[in-house]
């Protein structure tokens, strides 16, 4: 059998986005992905959808797997012929233990790549504020492990030469140690007044800084209950942070938002809330896919094949427009059978969604909400036209009654359905049961629905409870009247349909 391979990666200090690129392809090639809880789940979602899980833990307090019995695993796994990629949080060269990892994997003649990753001592003091490097403080600093082996009876740390000759100090690992680093910096001469700074979950939504100096530091963590993981900053850089506080001033800081949106279409509002400086969580407990009932495969084709008998073709979204073009694709049918056809878009998204097709549309709305679309075509409508409505298989009916009551003959077409999906389920429900999770969005009525459903489905009896404390954010009135309906307060609505006007909604009520 073929060796396989191990991609020895760095992660990251947290937030997904600042994986390398070379990192991001180890987790897309993967056959077998082996993480620990400082590496963001978020990362696991560009996983092939059959790579294999394997969590190895590393908790302060407790490992599921010992570092020998990880470094086993990973050979143990190549042998088998797979690709495997190691997730380990920040850079796995910086007290990653990388090299006992690739030691083994170089005496079992496993070829293995190391992909270096931005670690956390520089990258999450920045979070925080505070640079490494200062021209006008310290031209120097210094990575430095704030715990060593427990069976070692001296420290191997020269903290003399570190206090005298070293400007800013990261300490990592050593919120444990805290008393002990304060005691020895200041025995070797560094004055009690120096600021310190510890960040917790730097980069993440959890992210928490707490200041002082050598002198106090210790009894305010200990007051603030305040945990690990942190980096400790040692150093006069840390008076930076009052002004340099860049990433706690957007309006979503500190908060995790959940996005139940169709995986397909919801990149934009994930990539609204991390500019906000939010978190974003994706649950899509809709899938869209084409139409799989046979009677609506039928009436779309019907509908398709007479094309050129439609004096309006009414597109109500950009997954509308996607599946629509699709059939006429797999059906072999040349879109100039369109051509007697006055082309309607509901927005900006759906008529930028046509014109990327080389369709420029003949009407949009000036309201991109409510009866927008209606009001823009009402005019230019005459009795008996036959209008083409292709929509989702959820569809309201509310268009199409108002388009018939005005005497004209309406063919609505399923060109793709929402199908429920609870994929990493367990992942949100452990979210919500920490109330980790302090905004739901809703773009449609039926991800609320789909989303409560998905939750029973999930073994979760009383959903309602679970979401209790959770503000919900909806997308339009009536999506917003099903959030109520079902028992879920709303605290913002977006009176435009579109995600930007729901995040704006969200970051101006913080």
């Amino acid at each position: 059998m073929n060796k396989g391979r191990v991609y020895l990666v760095g992660a990251g200090p947290g937030d997904p986005k600042l994986i390398s690129v070379r990192g991001m392809e180890a987790i897309q090639k993967a056959d077998v992905i082996v993480y620990d809880r400082l590496a963001n789940p978020r990362l696991l979602k560009h996983r092939r959808p059959e790579a294999e899980l394997i969590f190895v833990g590393k908790l302060p307090d407790k490992h599921i797997l010992k570092q020998e019995e990880i470094n086993q695993l990973l050979v143990d796994l190549a042998l088998q012929g797979k690709v495997v990629t190691r997730l380990k949080g920040g850079d796995p060269s910086v007290f990653g233990r990388v090299g006992e990892e690739a030691e083994l994997l170089a005496d079992n003649d496993v070829i293995f790549d190391i992909i270096p990753g931005i670690t956390s001592s520089i990258a999450v003091p920045a979070y925080a504020g505070i640079p490494v490097t200062h021209r006008d403080f310290t031209s120097s600093f210094a990575i430095i492990t704030g715990h060593e082996y427990p069976n070692k009876t001296y420290s191997s740390l020269d903290w003399e030469h570190l206090a005298k000759a070293i400007g800013t100090m990261v300490f990592l690992m050593g919120v444990a140690n805290l008393e002990q680093i304060c005691r020895e910096l200041i025995r070797c001469g560094k004055p009690p007044e120096m600021p310190v700074a510890l960040v917790r979950w730097g980069t993440w939504a959890d992210q928490e800084t707490i200041t002082g100096t050598l002198a106090d530091i210790t009894e305010k963590v200990r007051s603030a209950n305040f945990k690990s993981p942190a980096v400790i900053i040692v150093g006069e850089v840390v008076k930076l942070r009052e002004k340099l506080a860049w990433i706690e001033k957007k309006p979503l800081f500190g908060r995790r938002v959940l996005v139940t949106r169709a995986r397909s279409q919801a990149s934009e509002l994930v990539d609204l809330i991390d500019d906000m400086g939010g978190e974003a969580v994706e649950f899509p407990v809709i899938r869209l896919q084409p139409p799989s009932r046979p009677e609506a495969i039928q009436a779309l084709d019907l509908a398709l094949d007479k094309l050129h008998e439609f004096d309006w073709v009414l597109l109500t979204s950009v997954n509308g427009v996607e599946y629509f073009f699709r059939r006429l694709r797999e059906k072999g049918i040349d879109v100039r059978k369109m051509r007697n056809a006055r082309i309607a878009a509901v927005g900006p998204k759906t008529a930028e969604a046509l014109a990327e097709r080389g369709i420029i549309a003949d009407v949009l709305p000036a309201k991109f909400h409510g009866d927008g679309i209606l009001e823009a075509i009402q005019a230019d409508l005459k009795a008996g036209q036959k209008v083409l409505l292709p929509t989702a298989d959820l569809a309201r009916d509310y268009l199409p009654d108002k388009l018939k009551e005005l005497g004209l003959e309406v063919t609505e077409v399923d060109v793709y359905e929402n199908v429920l999906t609870t994929d990493d389920g367990d992942e949100i429900i452990h979210l919500l049961q920490n109330q980790s999770i302090h905004i739901i969005t809703f773009t449609s009525s039926s991800t609320v629905t789909n989303l409560l459903v998905a939750l029973r489905q999930l073994g979760v009896e009383d959903p309602l409870s679970l979401l209790q404390g959770v503000e919900i954010a909806c997308i339009g009135p009536k999506t917003a009247e099903t959030a109520s309906q079902c028992g879920l307060p709303v605290t913002y609505m977006a009176e435009e349909a579109t995600v930007a006007s729901l995040v704006q909604s969200i970051s101006q009520h913080k």
